[in-house]
């Protein structure tokens, strides 16, 4: 009778799930088994990895540092495969005792380090090898170059390394091309921001990241090839291979935004200073206040009075006698304008001897070294110079008219400026000049563009 009632209420009872002992669960909801995620049950089955990292980089920084030290000393030591605790002892001689002693007894018990008690020695686990060469791949990529850089280039060894022994994963591939989307957005930020400066650091660095676009196509084009690989990987490569179109075609939209700035860019008088040469050199200075010293001879002094000396001014100003205010009978006298000096006159002189010269270039009678020889393009320091530096500047600030087509549909000079057809070929790179003028200019070409017609004829 007791073991049938006993039978009843253990039928009763609501069985409990067996993911109470699991502590996992106190983080999900309940009715929501971890084991049935897709991401935990690949982390639970890399807990092996996943604690050598635990192991490693638990705690302090110090003990961090402490840790990797004593496991890549002993990784790097090729020449021989085991250690008695005398060569250890010896190896870090420079360490204390006890700090030496807790990290050995840490890495022993995480299994990054095996003790073969026959022989009486330690030895570096696979498991110890594999993580650290995952660690030194990304700080060798990462003393390279800048946090941008490093990251394209980890994330692109990883792949290249996975696709060479053919284990390449779906989610390599998505972290490159998340990274490829996220550098696109900055650069599309960058080219709304409609900011010079920020303009020419984006496209620095987009400089760079199409290097980075030219070695990861070499991997893709492997990995579509690869008959092993599975739709979910071709999609993947298919998807980089978009973002990486995108990425490359953003060269026109920095041109133009950098044509456009150069369009409105202002210049101060006919000194061929802009406001971005002014704005370059506020930003050499490190202390902007400095250029404020010796500009005032003396600062403002406050002067303090009593509420005593307050009264007695009062006073005066109340007792004192005032002799009626009486205004203007009429309006003031005229006065002749003042004298002004219009520069239009010259700037116009000097924009009709640019389009002069430049009309001159594109019928092959100016520029003995193109009129003469087979290439049909010059340097351009050859066609700025010589001139003073205001008209070298004022010659270079016209220079992106060429070539414009919203320019080339309206009237007037610069209009018949853009309808030549000389194009403009600029760089970043600089090239020093012996000039008495200008010191310096960017690497730059004028080119003739040859009519659609007359390379038929040819």
């Amino acid at each position: 009778m007791i073991d049938t009632l006993a039978g009843a209420a253990l039928a009763a009872e609501p069985l409990t799930p067996a993911q109470d002992d699991d502590p996992l669960q106190a983080h999900f909801h309940a009715g929501v088994i971890p084991d049935e995620i897709e991401q935990v049950f690949h982390l639970k089955r890399a807990q092996p990895t996943l604690q050598a990292f635990t192991a490693l980089f638990h705690g302090g920084q110090d003990s961090v540092t402490l840790r990797l030290l004593v496991l890549r000393e002993l990784a790097s030591d090729s020449a021989s495969s085991a250690f008695s605790r005398a060569d250890i002892n010896l190896k870090f001689a420079y360490l204390v005792p006890e700090s030496l002693e807790t990290v050995i007894n840490r890495l022993r018990t995480h299994g990054l380090l095996a003790w073969d008690a026959p022989a009486a020695v330690y030895r570096i686990t696979p498991m110890a090898r594999n993580v650290l060469a995952a660690l030194d791949t990304l700080l060798s990529v990462g003393s390279q170059s800048d946090e941008d850089d490093a990251d394209m280039g980890f994330l692109l060894s990883q792949v290249a390394g996975a696709q060479a022994v053919g284990g390449v994963t779906v989610d390599q591939l998505k972290h490159l091309m998340g990274r490829l989307n996220a550098l696109t957005e900055e650069f599309r930020d960058a080219i709304a921001s409609g900011s010079e400066f920020q303009l020419r650091t984006s496209q620095e660095k987009w400089h760079t990241a199409c290097d980075w676009v030219e070695k990861g196509s070499e991997i893709l084009r492997a990995i579509t090839t690869d008959e092993r690989a599975d739709a979910a990987t071709h999609r993947a490569a298919q998807a980089i291979g978009r973002a990486q179109s995108a990425l490359l075609n953003m060269q026109g939209m920095f041109s133009r935004a950098l044509n456009q700035i150069e369009r409105q860019r202002v210049h101060l008088g006919q000194s061929g200073l802009s406001t971005t040469d002014v704005k370059l050199w506020l930003l050499a200075h490190e202390d902007l206040a400095s250029l404020a010293e010796d500009a005032i001879d003396r600062p403002v002094v406050p002067i303090f009075i009593t509420p005593a000396e307050m009264i007695d001014v009062a006073e005066t100003e109340l007792l004192a006698e005032r002799a009626p205010h009486t205004g203007p009978a009429g309006l003031p006298s005229g006065e002749d304008a003042p004298l002004t000096i219009n520069d239009n006159p010259q700037i116009q002189r000097e924009l009709d001897t640019w389009i002069s010269r430049l009309s001159s270039f594109a019928n092959l009678d100016t520029f003995p070294e193109v009129a003469a020889g087979s290439p049909k393009q010059v340097p351009i320091q050859d066609s700025l110079l010589p001139a003073s530096f205001a008209v070298a500047s004022y010659r270079a600030s016209l220079l992106p008219l060429l070539g414009d087509a919203a320019e080339a549909s309206l009237q007037g000079a610069t209009a018949q400026l853009a309808r030549l057809p000389v194009r403009f070929d600029a760089s970043d790179a600089m090239l020093e000049l012996d000039d008495p003028e200008v010191a310096a200019m960017s690497v730059a070409t004028l080119s003739l563009i040859q009519e659609s017609g007359s390379q038929e004829d040819e």
